[in-house]
C-alpha cells in the first residue's frame, strides 16, 4: 500500500513540473533574415515565465559561423500575469551564402529549454563596374624620414653621458681642488698644518707607525727642499745631514747642533720603522712630531732675508702662477658653461619636444605667432569677437564697399582677412520664393561667391588652386560653409611657388554676411594650431 501511494505522488508531482515546464515559453527573433555581407543583425532571445523561476541564459552564445560584435545584459520586463525575459545580441558575417542560426539553450529551474534555429540569407554587394570609376593604384607616397624618435634617443644617452662624466669629475675635482688649496699656502704654513694634522693620529700597529713615519718625514723633508733649497726628497738619511752640515759651515744655514741632532734621530727612527719593522716605544710619536716642529720654526728662523731680486722673482713667479690660474678658471667657466647648455638644451627637448626647441631658437615665424600673446577685440557688423596673434587694421576701401579688417598678407606666414557684406533690403511687392527656387539660388550664391575668391587668387598670382566645400559649426555654435583648399603662390624671396592652405569661412546672418579668410604654408608646423585657436574663439556679440 505504501509503494503504491509513493509511486502516486510522485507521478503526481512529475506532472505537474512537467505542466509548469509547459507553461514558459522561449521566442527568439531577428530583424531581418536577409542581409549583407558585413552587415549587423539583432538576434533576441525572449523567455515568458513568472517572477518565481531560477532563468539562466548561456554564459557564452554560440551563433557560429556568426560573429557576435555586442551582447546586452538581461532586460526583465513585468507584465499582468508574467515576466518577460531578454537577452539581445548583435552579430556580422563576412562570407556569403545560407547559414543556420544555432538553436540557445536555457535553463529553467535546472530544466533545459531550447530555442529554435533560423535561416539567414547572406547576400553579396553588387558592384557596378560600369557606372562606379575605376582607379589607378597610387604610387608609393615619399614620407619625410622622422628623425624625432632618433633625436630623443641621442639625447637620453648624452644627458646620461654628461651626469655619469659630471659626477666622477665633481669627485676628482673636489679631492683635487683640495689639494691645491693646500698647496698654495706657504712652506711653512703648510708644514706646520700637516704637523697639526698627524697630532690627532695615535697609531696602533706597525703598518700604522709606517703610514705616520712616512708622512712625519715628508713633511721636513718637503719643507728643507722648498725653503732651504736641499734636494732632501731625493737624498738619504746621511745625505741630508751632511747637506745641512755642509750649509751650516758656508754661514747659509744657521742652525743649532741640538736641532741637526733631533732630526736625525727623527729620520733613524723612521728609517728603522719603515724597513727595519719595528715599532717604537709607546709615546714616541709624539715626541718626534714635536721635535720635527721645532726643525721647521728653527729653519725659517734660520733662512736668511730674500734679496730684491729674490722678491721680485718671487713675485713674478706668483703672477705667473695667478695667471695660470685665471685662464684655468675661464677654462672650466666655458666647459661648464657649456655642459650646463646641453643640459638645458636636452631638458627642453625631452620636455617640449624636438621640432619647437630648434624653431624657437632659429626664430620660426609661426612659433612666434602662436606663443605670444594674442589679441582678443571685437570687429564690424553683426559684431564679431575674435581672438588673432595680431590685431586685425582696418583695410580702406572703395565708398559703400565692404568693411574689411586683415593681418598681414599673402607673404606673410599667417594672413587672416575678415570681410563684412551688408544684404540689400528686399522689396516688399517680391514673392517669397518656393523651397526648390531658394535652395537653387543658394547654389547660385555659393558658386558666385567661390568664383570671386577664385578671381581674388588669380588677381594675387595663385595657380593650381583646388577647392573644397563642407558644413562648419564653429565652437560657439554659429554654423558657416568652408570653402578650402590649396593653392601655389609666389610669395616673395621664394625662387618657387609655395604651396599653401587657404580656407575661407563663409557666415549668413539676416543683416549681412561675414567672411573669414585664412591662409599659411601647407608644410607649417603650427599654422594649424593658430587656424583652430583662432575659430574656436569666433563669436557673435548679441545685441543688446
Amino acid at each position: 500500500m505504501t509503494r503504491n501511494a509513493l509511486l502516486f505522488l510522485g507521478f503526481i508531482l512529475s506532472f505537474c513540473m512537467l505542466r509548469g515546464q509547459s507553461d514558459y515559453e522561449l521566442n527568439v527573433a531577428v530583424d531581418t533574415t536577409k542581409m549583407r555581407i558585413g552587415e549587423q543583425i539583432n538576434y533576441t532571445l525572449q523567455l515568458k515565465a513568472d517572477s518565481t523561476v531560477q532563468v539562466i541564459f548561456p554564459e557564452q552564445a554560440l551563433f557560429a559561423p556568426f560573429e557576435i560584435l555586442e551582447e546586452s545584459p538581461i532586460d526583465t520586463l513585468r507584465a499582468q500575469s508574467h515576466y518577460l525575459f531578454t537577452k539581445k545580441y548583435a552579430l556580422i558575417q563576412f562570407d556569403s551564402g545560407a547559414y543556420w542560426l544555432p538553436p540557445q539553450k536555457v535553463s529553467i529551474n535546472g530544466f533545459a529549454k531550447i530555442s529554435d534555429s533560423l535561416l539567414i540569407q547572406v547576400a553579396n554587394v553588387p558592384v557596378d563596374t560600369l557606372k562606379q570609376k575605376l582607379f589607378d593604384i597610387k604610387p608609393i607616397a615619399q614620407v619625410d624620414q622622422n628623425f624625432e624618435a632618433l633625436t630623443r634617443s641621442l639625447i637620453f644617452g648624452l644627458l646620461a653621458v654628461l651626469i655619469l662624466v659630471g659626477l666622477i669629475y665633481g669627485f676628482f675635482f673636489a679631492k683635487k681642488r683640495r689639494e691645491a688649496l693646500r698647496k698654495k699656502l706657504p712652506p711653512f704654513e703648510r708644514a706646520i698644518e700637516e704637523l697639526k694634522a698627524l697630532e690627532s693620529v695615535t697609531p696602533s700597529e706597525q703598518e700604522e707607525y709606517k703610514n705616520y713615519y712616512s708622512r712625519l718625514t715628508d713633511v721636513v723633508r718637503r719643507y728643507l727642499e722648498e725653503e732651504a733649497k736641499i734636494s732632501a726628497l731625493e737624498s738619504t738619511t746621511d745625505e741630508l745631514l751632511l747637506k745641512l752640515e755642509a750649509l751650516k759651515q758656508t754661514g747659509k744655514l744657521e742652525l743649532e747642533r741640538e736641532t741637526i741632532k733631533n732630526l736625525k734621530t727623527v729620520l733613524q727612527t723612521a728609517d728603522l720603522v719603515k724597513f727595519a719593522r719595528s715599532t717604537p716605544e709607546f709615546g714616541s710619536t709624539s715626541k718626534d712630531r714635536a721635535l720635527v716642529e721645532e726643525v721647521v720654526i728653527e729653519t725659517k728662523e734660520a733662512l736668511p732675508e730674500p734679496t730684491p731680486e729674490e722678491i721680485r722673482e718671487r713675485e713674478e713667479y706668483q703672477q705667473l702662477l695667478a695667471k695660470k690660474r685665471r685662464k684655468k678658471q675661464l677654462q672650466w667657466s666655458f666647459a661648464s658653461f657649456g655642459i650646463l647648455l646641453v643640459l638645458s638644451l636636452g631638458t627642453a627637448i625631452l620636455v617640449y619636444g624636438f621640432y619647437p626647441v630648434r624653431d624657437t631658437l632659429l626664430g620660426y615665424p609661426t612659433i612666434k605667432l602662436k606663443n605670444q600673446e594674442w589679441v582678443t577685440s571685437q570687429y564690424g557688423t553683426p559684431p564679431v569677437k575674435i581672438s588673432t596673434p595680431e590685431v586685425l587694421k582696418r583695410i580702406k576701401t572703395e565708398m559703400g564697399g565692404a568693411l574689411r579688417f586683415s593681418s598681414g598678407d599673402y607673404d606673410s606666414p599667417f594672413y587672416i582677412d575678415l570681410v563684412f557684406t551688408q544684404k540689400a533690403p528686399q522689396k516688399q511687392a517680391e514673392e517669397k520664393p518656393s523651397k526648390e527656387e531658394q535652395q537653387v539660388r543658394d547654389k547660385e550664391k555659393i558658386q558666385e561667391l567661390i568664383n570671386d575668391i577664385i578671381k581674388d587668387f588669380q588677381s594675387r598670382g595663385a595657380v593650381n588652386i583646388l577647392i573644397k566645400e563642407e558644413e562648419f559649426t564653429t565652437l560657439s555654435g554659429i554654423p558657416s560653409l568652408k570653402i578650402y583648399g590649396t593653392l601655389d603662390y609666389p610669395k616673395k624671396g621664394q625662387n618657387e611657388r609655395v604651396r599653401c592652405n587657404y580656407m575661407t569661412h563663409l557666415f549668413d546672418f539676416d543683416k549681412g554676411g561675414i567672411n573669414l579668410t585664412l591662409l599659411y604654408e601647407k608644410e607649417d608646423r603650427y599654422a594649424t594650431e593658430i587656424e583652430k585657436r583662432v575659430m574656436d574663439s569666433f563669436e557673435l556679440i548679441k545685441e543688446l
